[in-house]
Formats: structure tokens, sequence, C-alpha cells
């Protein structure tokens, strides 16, 4: 009997935890396989069919594939999701360190503006970009009444092909500013502050401080801002469902992505065929497309922000 209980204490809670660990991540795989592996495989199964949601899928091949060669949004689609990230993630995370950095002091009321600066990341994004939509009005908004008191001329911000992409960009940048700048100050207050008092000793200034100590240990961090990102602005959808409809398209409805489609993204075309069209297989071959390049982005960053550090 000691014998078979020592063999069964062993099997339960041996080296590494035993079967005792996989109890314990049980509920995180099964959350994975039903909510990810799960509808992955399916979007895989269903770009190979057509289906509309009434009938029963049918298979056809790769014939969705093909369709989106002969697309003529599907390339501008991808072209705007690849810009957007481009522009997005490099400013977002200069702001957000630039932002950390200047609030990773100890002076009075320190807390609020740390709060204040946080408070767009728990606003929704669909009352955000309502606040928005009245700030870049052509007429009465905030943004053009700033810039005709510089004397400089008004714009038309969202009904512009020109200045469209740019409006959802500098709002994106704004809303997720909060969320990368708490990330980057738990950065900078994980750094050994022995580091900084010894380059000062050695008569570094606060520039060379940063930029050869502070950006470099920084590096984790960095890495999983702009993964993260990456990733979240490649399925970009809200704030084109909100702020760049365009009315009386489509038969006499609204169609996304306006004006010309200057902001039309993979996510919104996929919503657009599977959803208002019911275009199931279609839109399926569409998202299987943006995971091939979300996981090729996702490995490019991965392979230029490799860091080895130590201290």
């Amino acid at each position: 009997m000691a014998q078979a209980s020592r063999i069964g204490k062993k099997f339960w809670s041996g080296h590494r935890g035993g079967m005792m660990g996989y109890v314990f991540v049980a509920p995180s795989i099964f959350f994975i396989l039903i909510f990810v592996v799960l509808p992955i495989a399916a979007s895989f199964y269903y770009s190979l069919t057509s289906y509309d949601l009434v009938k029963a899928p049918r298979l056809i091949g790769l014939a969705n594939y093909a369709q989106l060669f002969e697309d003529g949004r599907y390339p501008r689609a991808i072209t705007n999701t690849l810009y957007f990230a481009g522009v997005t993630v490099p400013a977002g995370v200069v702001t957000s360190l630039l932002l950390a950095t200047l609030i990773n002091r100890q002076i009075r009321g320190i807390y609020f503006y740390r709060a204040m600066f946080y408070m767009p990341v728990v606003s929704s994004m669909v009352s955000v970009a309502l606040i928005w939509l009245w700030l870049y009005e052509p007429q009465f908004g905030l943004f053009n009444d700033i810039l005709e008191s510089l004397g400089l001329p008004r714009l038309k911000w969202l009904r512009s092909s020109t200045t469209s992409m740019l409006s959802i960009i500098i709002l994106s940048v704004w809303k997720n500013m909060g969320l990368n700048m708490v990330i980057y100050l738990a950065g900078l207050q994980g750094i050994p502050p022995h580091l900084m008092e010894a380059a000062e000793i050695d008569g570094a200034g606060k520039y060379s401080q940063f930029f050869r100590i502070t950006l470099p240990l920084l590096a984790p961090t960095t890495y999983f801002v702009v993964i993260v990102y990456f990733i979240g602005a490649l399925q970009m959808f809200v704030q084109i469902w909100v702020m760049t409809p365009v009315f009386g398209a489509g038969g006499g409805g609204y169609q996304l992505g306006g004006p010309v489609d200057s902001t039309i993204t993979v996510v919104v075309l996929i919503y657009e065929n599977a959803f208002a069209y019911l275009k199931m297989g279609y839109g399926a071959a569409m998202s299987v497309g943006l995971f091939v390049v979300i996981a090729g982005v996702t490995l490019i960053n991965a392979r230029l922000l490799r860091y080895d550090i130590g201290y």
C-alpha cells in the first residue's frame, strides 16, 4: 500500500508538477481549443465552400481564393490595413514611451495624471469614435476651429480621401496610448536605479542615460508592445464602422470604408461580405488571408526585434 501511495503521489505531483500541472492548465487549454483553434479550423473549412447561412455549405475548392485576386477592393484593403498598422504602431510606441518617461516620477498628483491618461483605454471605442466625429466635423468641429485660429484652412477630415485614414490613425494612437504607457511604465520601474546612479557618476547626461541604458533595457517591453500592437492594428474595425460609412452606396444602403475606399480594411471587407452579403465562404477566405498576413508580420517583427540583454 505504501508503495502504491508513493507511486500515486509521484504521478500527481512528481517532477515538474506531474499530472496536477495538467489539471491546472486544463481550463486554459479547453478555452484555447474551443475559442481559438476550432474557429481557425472552421474558417479554413468554410473558405473552401459556398455558404450563405441558409443552405448547407457546398465544397467549391479554391474558388473563393481565386476570387480574391479578381476583387478590386481586396488589394486596396490589404494596402490600407498595412498602412494603418505601419503608421499607428511606430507613432503609438514613441508617444507611449515618451508619456511613460514623463510620468515616471514622484510628484504631487502623479497618480491622478496616470489615471487620466489611462481613461481613454477603458472607454468604449464606439463612444470615443462618436465624440471624435464631432471633433472632426468640418463646419463646427473643434479641430477646424483650432486650425482657423492659427490661420490655416479648415479640413474635411473624414470626408476627404486624403485625410480620412490620417484622421482614423490620430484617433487610434490617442485611444491606445494609455495602455502602452502603463506597460512601458512597468518596464521603466523595473530598471535597477543603481545603473542610472553609476552612469550619472561617470558623467553621462540624461540623453545618454536614456538612449544607452533605458532604451536597450526596455527591449523586452518594446518587443511585447510592438507585437501585440501590430496584431491589434491589423484587425482594426470599429473606427471605420462608426466614422466612415458612405450612405447611399450599394443600391441605396450604405458601404463602409469611405470615402472612395480610402479607409477600407480587410476586417471591414470580411464583415461586409460575410454579414451584409451573406457570402460566408468568401468572407472566410478573406479571414484566412488576413491570418496569413498577421502571421507573416508577426514573424518579421519577432525577427527584427530580437533582443539579448542582461544586467
